[in-house]
């Protein structure tokens, strides 16, 4: 048993000299906290709508009641915090906001958190890219705008939509513009077993020459929801939404004669609020524009979300044999049985090539 102090027993123990009590602390220049892995809780977070992106800043909606220290309605900027630096933040997201949220000139708040999403549109450059690329988040509805004539309404674009929306959760609906210049009816009849709902509109000239009704019964389905518009590039999405959202004031092109394609005027996804004539604040709808595309890649889609989006064909695909490819090939398809006896016409047999076509 040693009866030697502590400091006396450091000198005769090999390296006692470094012992923890006598280890030195290195001097702090800065005199800054030290680095800790903890991170505030942040319980006076509020929470927003992302209505817009632009080069690293966020436009935030925050609704009356979000603050219960202040119930005014406002959009602010904000920047994401440095931990949700490699998380995808996109329009329609809730996120939780601290900093200055005031929303007044030069303010700048700060996205420290995310909410759960309910729904997630994504899509991918092409069809054998499987890398996704998220969309919208939390949209309750999809409505595909396709023009009856110029340019021509691409049905396998549109079967592509589909997929995507009910590979999301999402409830679509088809919206056909410029009906005075062709008949929809030959078009919307390989949909017409969907039982999705559609809209007719005439667009001559512009927003001013829209029906009334069609734009009524389009802004009652909109009411207290949250809806992503989607559409080939010169179909009249942005004039559309013009003509629900006058203040929105969305750039509008024109198609090419000589190649019927439209030109991109969309440069970005932006939500906007669309009110409904007679109903109350909490049932205003919100719109998201979303640029104008050629191509939607389903690269991202497994194959059972690729048959969730032909609900017309299910109870076809359930008779098929175990482990059915429901290609030409595949023994015994009963796919191929429909369309031989009669029980799927020309638009059946169409949409059996489509599905097809997307299960390559």
């Amino acid at each position: 048993m040693s009866w030697l102090t502590p400091d006396d027993a450091d000198d005769d123990v090999p390296y006692g000299e470094y012992a923890d009590h006598r280890v030195r602390e290195r001097p702090n220049p800065k005199a800054n906290r030290p680095r800790t892995k903890r991170r505030p809780e942040h319980a006076d977070a509020v929470i927003g709508m992302v209505t817009g992106v632009d080069r690293g800043r966020y436009a935030v909606r925050i609704g009356a009641g979000a603050d219960p220290d202040d119930a005014r309605e406002r959009t602010l900027t904000a920047a994401r915090a440095r931990e949700l630096r490699r998380t995808a933040i996109v329009i329609g997201d809730r996120v939780q906001l601290v900093g200055d949220t005031s929303g007044d000139e030069g303010s700048l708040g700060r996205i420290v958190g995310l909410e759960p999403r309910s729904t997630l549109l994504r899509r991918s450059a092409d069809d054998s890219d499987r890398v996704e690329r998220v969309m919208v988040a939390n949209a309750d509805q999809m409505l595909i705008v396709v023009a009856a004539a110029n340019p021509e309404p691409r049905v396998r674009l549109v079967d592509r939509y589909l997929v995507a929306a009910y590979d999301a959760g999402i409830r679509p609906l088809i919206c056909v513009t410029k009906t005075d210049l062709a008949d929809p009816a030959p078009f919307l009849a390989h949909f017409a077993a969907l039982e999705v709902p559609v809209f007719r509109i005439a667009h001559a000239g512009g927003a001013e020459d829209a029906v009334a009704g069609p734009l009524a019964g389009i802004r009652a389905a909109l009411a207290g929801r949250t809806t992503v518009f989607v559409g080939h590039s010169g179909v009249g999405k942005s004039t559309l939404i013009n003509a629900l959202v006058p203040e929105a004031q969305r750039a509008t092109g024109h198609v090419n004669e000589v190649t019927g394609r439209g030109r991109h005027t969309s440069s970005s996804s932006v939500a906007l609020r669309v009110a409904t004539p007679g109903a109350a604040d909490g049932e205003a709808g919100w719109v998201i524009d979303t640029p104008g595309v050629r191509s939607f890649g389903l690269g991202h889609v497994t194959g059972e979300g690729i048959l969730r989006g032909f609900t017309d064909l299910a109870e076809l695909i359930e008779r098929c044999p175990r482990g059915c490819t429901h290609q030409d090939d595949a023994p015994d398809c009963a796919l191929d049985a429909a369309v031989a006896d009669g029980r799927l016409d020309a638009a059946g047999a169409a949409r059996v090539e489509s599905l097809r076509r997307l299960l390559r």
